[in-house]
């Protein structure tokens, strides 16, 4: 059967468009460089925590080459820290770190990559199945910033000295990862006052879906926020994950926060926001 020619040139629009979604690719500032000092990753001991009782996790920390214990570092933090720390993955950060620390563009920095926890005796083959990321990462309030400021932080702190200033504090991640991040410094702008957000359930999978009107509401706090979100993120009966990001920002904006949104035509990965990484922390990290 002979196709007619404007059925043709659909069929072939419709699929170039879905050719070109998630069409991103890491850049330069990604990948290791020659005489670009290298910072150290470490994995560490499995925690077990108190403030999630019977919770186990895996974490890492980076340092960079530059540390010195004469002069404290910066903090960032990350939730599914087994993404951000994977070499080959979508987001490298141990390199990007590496790239901007040594050009200038962040300062010496300290990562930290926490895993959700998990209950139970047994790991789950994936750490995207950890039993109970949703609780900590969806659930809104403070326990989340107590868990790290209490138990994951004083234990970093025992090997590397860290800066008290809360503008050179920073955390991030994406999804649920996200949301998490942003409570974190919504609870704790004394302490952080940098978000990365990358595709942010800020829809209701536990209450996040009212952060744009509380955020409308509350005293501007002194917060910087990246955002980014694809058109072709998630639409279910939790919420319209791009609509929710929109809200986000117009909320964001509203209130003068200094914020910035990348929106694209991604799905739910991380394919986007790891390409724009190292330019969405040279905004975060700049100085003015």
């Amino acid at each position: 059967m002979r196709m007619r020619l404007p059925v043709l040139l659909s069929v072939l629009l419709l699929a170039s468009q879905a050719s070109a979604i998630d069409d991103y690719k890491i850049g330069d500032l990604a990948l290791e460089k020659p005489g670009v000092p290298k910072g150290t990753l470490t994995q560490m001991p499995t925690w077990n925590s108190k403030v999630y009782a019977g919770t186990t996790r895996d974490w890492w920390v980076y340092a960079p080459a530059q540390y010195t214990p004469e002069k404290p570092a910066a903090l960032m933090v990350f939730q599914d820290g087994h993404d951000y720390v994977n070499a080959k993955g979508n987001w490298r950060v141990p390199t990007v770190f590496d790239n901007l620390i040594a050009s200038g563009a962040m300062p010496p920095t300290i990562g930290i990559f926490i895993n959700p926890g998990h209950l139970g005796p047994e790991k789950p083959q994936s750490a995207w199945k950890s039993n109970n990321r949703g609780k900590e990462y969806n659930t809104l309030g403070n326990t989340y910033s107590k868990f790290l400021l209490d138990e994951i932080i004083p234990e970093v702190q025992k090997q590397y000295k860290l800066v008290d200033d809360p503008e050179q504090w920073a955390i991030g991640g994406a999804s649920s990862g996200a949301i998490c991040a942003f409570t974190v410094a919504w609870e704790r702008p004394d302490k952080f006052r940098k978000v990365f957000s990358t595709i942010g359930s800020y829809v209701d999978l536990a209450g996040g879906h009212a952060y744009p009107y509380l955020i409308r509401v509350t005293e501007r706090k002194p917060l910087r926020i990246f955002l980014q979100d694809g058109a072709n993120d998630l639409d279910n009966p939790y919420g319209n994950w791009p609509l929710a990001n929109q809200m986000m920002l117009a909320s964001l904006t509203f209130m003068k926060y200094d914020v910035k949104f990348e929106y694209g035509d991604g799905q739910h990965n991380s394919k986007h926001g790891g390409s724009i990484f190292p330019e969405a922390m040279q905004w975060l990290w700049r100085k003015q």
